[in-house]
């Protein structure tokens, strides 16, 4: 897994955990706080009933004076009608209950009628206010159903210094679950949004500074598999930009001093056979002997001080195309005229060869941006190649056509084809065919400057043998 998705990912989970713990804790306490505060109000409400419980009392026991009086609130407070926007919840009508206990925890007054005669001794807003201490409690009407609990709350009614019974409000949280809904809400959607922002942030930094470190890896990858890559966008990181310029720098000059004495050696190595044979011809001339023999020498000079001069022509273009790493300008190339232009210019060589050239181009010429004359080498060094394999009466097939949006270039021939070995070195730089496989033996450039070529117009160049015989050389640019 790369780099930039494992810290994403590691990122991810530490947020995550944090922020669920962190919206746990909120909600959990939200709903804690929410019915804390009604609490609070609750244990007024309670005192003001039993306060006015006690105005009623003429003697140690809730009278029926009391009690009907108690009916009358109750029944008056129902009927009125009332809008209260609180928050998020309309509120129309009064949802609080109240029930009274006589010293023994016998209820004697219920606001719902339900609990009439009950012995509530028992439970803690009534027995805790009987002991002198603060009575509540909250219970569920259904055991399975959390939300269905009732908060009670209870208040000691006083004739003097004689506690004589109780008033415990209640209220059903039913009635708060809106409120605690809504805040949940705010709080979660707000929360969520800053983690999502948060790991927006994250995932740019690392992106911006992890896709350039990815780019160079790829450059520096495709460096070592012997290609030679466009210097990759960075952005505007100027650590990541520094880096990159670095290794730039190192490539450029690790490439030259390699290339310096590869080439240094290669040529020395492939000049040697050439001034060799110039050598022995110049002494054999100081020599007595007849002029024919003569005349023959020098020719033999000649023709190698040809071979000698287009070798460093052929290895100077080379050298100029493998040090771009990409096109300095490109120009729209009409492909097909291109094919044409290199046919005419092979045109008197094929015809001493007593060798037909084809040449196959679609109906619709195919434009390419790229570099004219490179291109038009690439193609020429391919039909050199082929004609010096060509035996007289054969043909060399060109064609274009264009696959994929990409043009595909394919020279032909009717030759003898090239052994095994000799197709997986083809392109290397030097490589040519011994003089016994080949009556011609080339420099061992040409092909390399069609490697080359590709290489800059983002393609590629293959060379394979035909099954009916004869090689075929195609070149692929886009």
């Amino acid at each position: 897994m790369r780099l930039t998705r494992l810290t994403l990912i590691l990122i991810t989970g530490i947020l995550a955990l944090g922020f669920y713990r962190l919206i746990t804790y909120l909600l959990d306490d939200l709903e804690f706080q929410t019915f804390q505060a009604t609490e609070e109000a609750m244990v007024d409400a309670a005192h003001l009933l039993a306060s006015h419980a006690e105005s009623q009392l003429t003697g140690p026991e809730l009278s029926e004076e009391a009690l009907s009086s108690f009916d009358k609130t109750f029944d008056h407070v129902r009927q009125r009608e009332f809008s209260a926007k609180i928050f998020v919840k309309e509120k129309t009508r009064v949802t609080l209950d109240c029930y009274l206990t006589d010293a023994q925890g016998v209820v004697v007054f219920d606001s719902k009628e339900s609990r009439v005669g009950q012995d509530y001794s028992h439970w803690h807003d009534v027995a805790k206010t009987l002991e002198g201490g603060y009575g509540a409690r909250s219970s569920r009407v259904i055991e399975e159903d959390p939300y269905s609990s009732i908060m009670f709350v209870g208040a000691p009614i006083m004739f003097g210094e004689q506690l004589v019974g109780v008033a415990t409000v209640y209220k059903p949280q039913r009635d708060l679950l809106p409120f605690v809904k809504a805040r949940r809400r705010q709080i979660m959607f707000p929360t969520m949004a800053l983690a999502g922002a948060i790991l927006f942030l994250i995932a740019a930094v690392l992106v911006w500074v992890y896709r350039p470190v990815g780019r160079l890896a790829e450059y520096a990858r495709r460096i070592t598999v012997g290609e030679r890559p466009p210097f990759p966008r960075l952005g505007k990181g100027q650590e990541v930009n520094a880096l990159g310029t670095a290794l730039r720098d190192m490539r450029e000059a690790l490439e030259g001093r390699s290339y310096v004495e590869t080439y240094t050696q290669t040529l020395t190595h492939e000049l040697k056979s050439p001034l060799a044979a110039i050598r022995g011809a110049a002494e054999l001339l100081d020599e007595e002997m007849p002029l024919e023999e003569r005349s023959r020498f020098i020719a033999n000079i000649r023709d190698e001080v040809d071979r000698s001069e287009r070798l460093i022509n052929r290895l100077l273009h080379l050298s100029a195309l493998e040090g771009k790493t990409e096109l300095e300008q490109r120009e729209p190339i009409q492909l097909g005229q291109l094919l044409e232009d290199a046919a005419r210019l092979i045109k008197n060589q094929t015809e001493l060869r007593q060798v037909t050239l084809s040449l196959d181009l679609p109906p619709q010429d195919f434009v390419l941006d790229g570099d004219y004359y490179i291109l038009r080498a690439a193609v020429e060094n391919l039909l050199q190649n082929a004609l010096d394999f060509s035996p007289e009466g054969s043909t060399i097939r060109l064609a274009l056509h264009v696959e994929d949006e990409q043009a595909v270039i394919t020279v032909s021939d009717e030759g003898p084809g090239l052994p095994d070995y000799a197709l997986k070195r083809a392109f290397d730089r030097f490589y040519s065919l011994r003089p016994q496989d080949c009556a011609n033996k080339g420099s061992g450039l040409g092909l390399s400057f069609v490697k080359e070529a590709a290489l800059l117009h983002n393609g590629e160049a293959i060379l394979t043998n035909l099954p009916q015989g004869g090689a075929k050389a195609t070149l692929i640019v886009k």
